[in-house]
């Protein structure tokens, strides 16, 4: 049965700065809380600055892109989508300025990263507990922060754009066919999206296809072609010349590199 667990961003990422600044999408439901510096995160494609004392709740399947920066920190609880810990269906930006409230998070953090180190029986059931004062925080954060401004139409249409990226990006499709099916110009929709997001609307797009090939190519030994038609890329070639467009390196050695780079230890 799967438990929430608390880490740091970097071994949330596996120490690839990748994992977070390209387009992409978690299985379960995130709270990062940032303890150190200041960055930028694109949550369905709209773009906010995030800093010290600011808690970012990004529920399961929901696109985004995380840059702290070299000099950020942040903590980050996974909480498992099929549990029984409410969490929010929407992303939530909460910038925590009550000191009391920034100290109760801090202190259920550190309960779960005891609970994770010493790896007692029960921990599973402890740290699903200790989940679940965390979604108490957060609903409370909620309470006290409400948002007040109602969405504008670009907003709407670029979270419409991200959530559809994120259901068929393995699809193949272009830009210029999302853009269709939201009833707007691709012209229309890149400037909504490069406004918003600081990203083109092809961008977006691009971002997430990648960050999905590099998961495939370097988290296990898939064949490319098969990789290439799961993501619906038309061949094996068009694929590799994709990854070496945009990474500057080959499939197959961007394989190798992750293969002989030390594993970063994550939270159990």
């Amino acid at each position: 049965m799967p438990h929430a667990r608390v880490m740091t961003v970097v071994q949330w990422v596996q120490g690839a700065d990748w994992r977070a600044t390209l387009q992409h999408s978690c299985p379960h439901h995130a709270l990062v809380w940032i303890t150190r510096g200041q960055g930028i995160a694109v949550v369905e494609g709209v773009r906010r600055g995030v800093g010290v004392h600011n808690a970012l709740a990004i529920p399961a399947g929901t696109m985004f892109s995380l840059d702290l920066g070299k000099s950020g920190f942040g903590l980050v609880c996974e909480v498992p989508s099929s549990g029984a810990t409410p969490m929010p269906d929407t992303p939530q930006h909460l910038r925590i300025r009550d000191v009391a409230s920034q100290n109760e998070l801090t202190s259920i953090f550190e309960a779960m990263q005891r609970e994770q180190s010493n790896a007692r029986t029960f921990m599973d059931e402890a740290l699903n507990a200790e989940a679940n004062l965390v979604s108490v925080w957060l609903r409370r954060a909620m309470i006290d922060h409400p948002e007040t401004a109602r969405p504008t139409a670009g907003e709407r249409l670029v979270r419409a754009y991200a959530a559809l990226i994120e259901r068929d990006f393995q699809s193949g499709r272009s830009m210029a066919v999302y853009a269709r099916a939201l009833g707007v110009t691709p012209t229309h929709l890149t400037r909504v999206c490069k406004q918003l997001s600081g990203l083109t609307a092809a961008d977006m797009l691009t971002e997430r296809s990648l960050h999905a090939a590099r998961d495939l190519l370097e988290a296990n030994e898939i064949p490319v072609g098969q990789i290439a038609a799961g993501l619906g890329f038309g061949s094996a070639a068009y694929f590799s010349r994709f990854i070496l467009h945009h990474t500057g390196q080959s499939p197959s050695s961007l394989r190798g590199k992750a293969s002989a780079r030390p594993p970063i230890a994550r939270a159990v």
